[in-house]
């Protein structure tokens, strides 16, 4: 049985699966290693239950001659080291009659929804196998398999499973000898795929999660207090930040709740020091009363949200674009703040380093929206430049006579007076107040007070980062955040048909920047907007604050199933179908 490909492929996706435990996690990332010391770029995004511990898991990979931002619209293989539940991950898998399914036949059967694709099945007797090597294990054998299929050289592998098994060398020989038996099974069947050779001249790459890349960025942009609650999809990027803090004299703290950590970053901004917390969905909710006391009182702070399916505890493993509506209008009274959306993995770091530069500038909060397919998938990308931004707010210098914390400038921005400068202070109230800073229920100063936070943000100069725009064409793609990658493969995919459109990524969405889109719009007659939620929330956003050509459509599904590429491209050719005669 072969499943050889005689044209080379530019990418190739594999799933490996298994029940919790089985190592298929730890397989995955190792697989990603080699690959990427190989030369290829790739992808790997985890998917799991709900369960706090055990149920199934999967490791959900794509490799590639070039940089990649989403799935594929199919996989070649799935190579299951059990089938326990893996039937849950149907949709997430697409198979079909090209495809290939590896089993373990002392496992059972694939599930009948898989074979329903009609793709090929080998057998693989894992446990067999491994029982056969003391000390090995099932995952190492689909390792090779799978490592083999791809055509990822056997030293590559090995490398990386030396290195990741450096302090328990007396394992290696095991692993090893398990590695080239997986290997030799899947020579044996004639499995693999022909993935093209990775390109020869390479700039320095990094293997990276959205969550450590957002951690960085804010590093970079000059954060030093963090206050963590740990919550699914986000805790990682918070255990990426405690070892790092220190390194940069800054500290992190295990808050209580999600209230206790907002409001320990407002009291570390108000003291001086730029601050951060990272959250999902329910953690955000709980932080809209603080949020509000920020914007009040004037107090930079980044809240990172990684989110994931909702409402309520909803799907806490798998993303969902689902609190748009929630991080621009969720606080209660006129409270502007700013609302920034990574479009890749790569632009955590530089979208949350973003965040933090704005968050310091504009005295502030700002909200970074993340989500799951970011946060906890983990890429081979090429290292992003440092913006060089560093969190820098307007402080006033000692004995600066007549201080005013909320001074009227024409900017909207007014010295802050840190903490312990001598001669100065100033009262940070959630209470409406004077330019002083006393409290205040005067109709003259709520007005002047409430213009004066909304001008700082709508009158600062954003820049070219507010979006990426690519293409040209009458039709615009209108996306923000994970949905970037698949809009932008149907875009390529859809100009290989003739059919020209341009990419409007956004990563500003508060303020609203109505001039800005207008211009990338120009042209346009058009407009296709792709988000992962079921109500249309980035739809509403745009329909409220923009003017959009006639003819607008949506394209949305919540999640767990990620937006594909194929689907958006569908709707571009649908969309061309009803151009102007």
């Amino acid at each position: 049985m072969t499943t050889t490909t005689s044209t080379p492929r530019t990418s190739v996706c594999i799933a490996l699966c298994g029940s919790g435990g089985a190592g298929v996690m730890t397989a995955g990332n190792l697989l990603l290693e080699a690959a990427a010391q190989a030369g290829w770029y790739g992808l790997m995004v985890r998917s799991s239950g709900p369960q706090i511990r055990g149920g199934e898991a999967a490791a959900l990979m794509r490799i590639a001659t070039h940089p990649i931002d989403c799935m594929d619209d199919r996989f070649d293989a799935i190579v299951a080291v059990d089938w326990q539940n893996i039937h849950r991950f149907a949709d997430e898998v697409p198979l079909d009659r090209s495809s290939l399914i590896v089993g373990d036949p002392e496992q059972g059967a694939p599930p009948e929804v898989f074979v329903k694709s009609g793709a090929r099945a080998v057998e693989l007797p894992m446990k067999k196998i491994a029982k056969g090597i003391p000390g090995s294990w099932p995952n190492m054998i689909a390792l090779g398999f799978a490592s083999q299929l791809l055509g990822i050289p056997a030293d590559k592998v090995k490398a990386v499973v030396a290195r990741s098994l450096k302090k328990g060398a007396e394992q290696l020989p095991a692993s090893v000898a398990a590695i080239e038996a997986g290997r030799a099974a899947a020579a044996g069947e004639g499995a693999a795929f022909t993935l093209a050779a990775p390109p020869a001249a390479r700039a320095k790459r990094w293997l990276i999660t959205g969550n450590q890349a957002a951690g960085f960025g804010a590093i970079r942009g000059g954060v030093r207090f963090v206050a963590a609650y740990p919550i699914t999809p986000a805790t990682e990027l918070l255990e990426y930040m405690a070892p790092a803090l220190p390194q940069v004299g800054g500290v992190l703290v295990q808050a209580e709740d999600e209230l206790a950590s907002v409001n320990m970053i407002v009291g570390a901004s108000y003291g001086g020091v730029p601050a951060l917390t990272a959250t999902a969905g329910p953690g955000l909710a709980l932080m809209t009363e603080a949020l509000g006391l920020a914007v009040a009182a004037e107090v930079p702070i980044v809240v990172v949200d990684v989110m994931r399916g909702g409402p309520s505890t909803g799907i806490p493993a798998k993303s969902e674009q689902s609190d748009v509506s929630i991080a621009l209008w969720g606080l209660h009274g006129d409270a502007p703040r700013l609302v920034i959306a990574p479009n890749s993995i790569a632009d955590c770091l530089t979208a949350t380093q973003w965040a933090v530069h704005l968050a310091e500038a504009l005295q502030a909060p700002a909200i970074v929206l993340s989500d799951q397919f970011f946060g906890q998938a983990r890429a081979v990308t090429d290292r992003p430049a440092d913006s060089g931004l560093v969190g820098e707010r307007l402080t006033a210098p000692a004995g600066s006579e007549g201080y005013k914390r909320y001074a009227v400038t024409d900017s909207g921005v007014s010295p802050m007076a840190i903490p312990g400068t001598p001669g100065l202070a100033y009262t940070a109230d959630g209470l409406e107040h004077s330019e002083r800073g006393i409290p205040s229920s005067g109709a003259a100063d709520h007005r002047v007070q409430l213009a004066k936070r909304e001008r700082k943000l709508v009158a600062h100069d954003y820049g070219a980062q507010w979006a990426d725009v690519e293409g040209e064409g009458g039709i615009a793609v209108v996306t923000f955040g994970s949905c970037t990658g698949a809009a932008r493969e149907a875009i390529a995919r859809a100009r290989a048909d003739g059919v020209n459109a341009r990419l409007v990524s956004m990563r500003l969405l508060a303020p609203a920047r109505p001039k800005l889109l207008a211009a990338a719009l120009d042209g346009v007659d058009r407009v296709l907007v792709v988000e992962q939620n079921h109500g249309g929330q980035f739809l509403r956003y745009l329909r409220a604050e923009f003017e959009l050509p006639r003819t607008v459509r949506s394209f949305r599904h919540p999640g767990p199933l990620p937006i594909r590429p194929e689907e958006v491209h569908r709707q571009i050719l649908a969309l061309e179908e009803e151009s102007p005669r």
